[in-house]
């Protein structure tokens, strides 16, 4: 018996189709996994498992062989656990052999239970399903949000496995996850903090303005206490409002990255990402054995301030050159080359000198000129140039 079931993987930040082929031979009982599976996939034999006899079925006692196709493309994850499940259920007759799963696609992990757990980049996988002509997704009731913003499919939230077997071969039937976008308010939070709340620091204040209307990046240069943090956290409040498509971009970034959340379908305000100084450049700018979007991805159409900047590492700012310019990070690896979006406006801040306070007229600076000098070369000229060619080059 041979059944096929179709699931979706990810590459970077955009999703592709997985087709899961199962063949179930009358042999001496095995389980096979092929097709460039990792770790967590290789795993999901145990989890398929246990999830099937723990929600009341007989798990096949075949020779079972599955194929994650294509296979010359890494899969990772625990995405296609319930697409491996549902495959093997058709193969014994589980869920009815007369049931075409061709329009239908399978998201999830499985827990021991047979519970269905929620998987990052869920939005990223009903993008690619329905641009490959499935017209049904199936997904965790934990991700049924983030999925529903995807039109012109029918989202179906799972609980578990004896749920989605007794709506697969018609019992009970799922009621779709519907999600009405005119809903989201893409904007500042009511009530939230809020640029008009700054009280003085007026030529500081016009100058972010003028930053925020035309996209410019800004380096705050003040002594402590002076409210460069302040301001900066309030930038993306005058800023303009999220379009859909900017929406769903930053989305999908965040879902990757495993930070939407189970209550936020989707990112409706622009992002605002204060990393530590003691970042690696790594982190800062995306990378890894499996690469992962960073702090500058993360700030994907908001903000990114970077508070203390000459405590950075030298490699990590200068790091931030070319994805300054390109406004996007091009990670390549052995498995292939990633390309993450990071179009963000930088905002800097600094103190004029080590202890803070040199040209402060209400307290003495005790640092030497020499040590001043070494303090702020610690910023580059080619970074500053970097950063100013970039907003030419988007201007024009």
């Amino acid at each position: 018996m041979l059944s096929k079931v179709y699931s979706s993987g990810l590459t970077g930040i955009d999703g592709y189709e997985v087709v899961v082929e199962c063949s179930a031979q009358d042999k001496l009982p095995k389980f096979e996994l092929v097709g460039l599976p990792d770790t967590a996939v290789k795993e999901a034999k145990e989890r398929v498992r246990a999830a099937c006899e723990n929600s009341g079925f007989r798990f096949p006692e075949t020779a079972l062989t599955l194929n994650l196709a294509p296979a010359n493309r890494k899969k990772e994850g625990s995405a296609f656990d319930l697409a491996i499940l549902c495959g093997i259920l058709q193969c014994d007759d589980i869920i009815s052999r007369e049931i075409s799963l061709e329009d239908k696609c399978f998201i999830g992990e499985l827990s021991l239970s047979g519970e269905i757990r929620p998987v990052p980049g869920v939005l990223s996988m009903c993008l690619a399903a329905r641009e490959s002509g499935r017209r049904e997704v199936y997904v965790p009731e934990a991700n049924a949000g983030e999925a529903a913003v995807v039109d012109a499919v029918a989202v179906y939230p799972v609980r578990d496995v004896c749920q989605l077997v007794d709506h697969l071969n018609g019992k009970q039937l799922i009621e779709p996850r519907v999600c009405n976008i005119s809903s989201f308010a893409f904007g500042p939070v009511p009530g939230d903090i809020d640029f008009s709340d700054v009280r003085g620091q007026e030529r500081a204040k016009r100058a972010l303005e003028i930053a925020a209307a035309g996209g410019h990046n800004v380096l705050l240069i003040g002594p402590p206490g002076a409210g460069k943090p302040m301001l900066a956290k309030r930038i993306p409040t005058i800023l303009p409002d999220f379009t859909f498509e900017e929406a769903i971009v930053t989305t999908k970034i965040h879902s990757i990255s495993n930070m939407l959340g189970t209550d936020n379908a989707l990112v409706t305000t622009r992002p605002f990402r204060a990393p530590h100084h003691t970042m690696s450049a790594p982190a800062l700018v995306g990378g890894g054995a499996n690469p992962k979007p960073g702090e500058i991805s993360l700030a994907h159409n908001g903000v990114l301030f970077l508070d203390e900047l000459p405590e950075f590492s030298k490699v990590a700012v200068e790091a931030l050159r070319q994805p300054l310019e390109d406004r996007q990070v091009t990670i390549t690896r052995a498995m292939g080359r990633i390309v993450f979006p990071c179009a963000f406006m930088l905002v800097c801040a600094m103190n004029p000198c080590k202890c803070g306070y040199y040209g402060n007229s209400t307290k003495n600076c005790i640092c030497k000129p020499g040590d001043i000098k070494k303090y702020m070369s610690k910023i580059s000229g080619p970074l500053c140039l970097t950063a100013l060619i970039s907003r030419l080059k988007c201007r024009r």
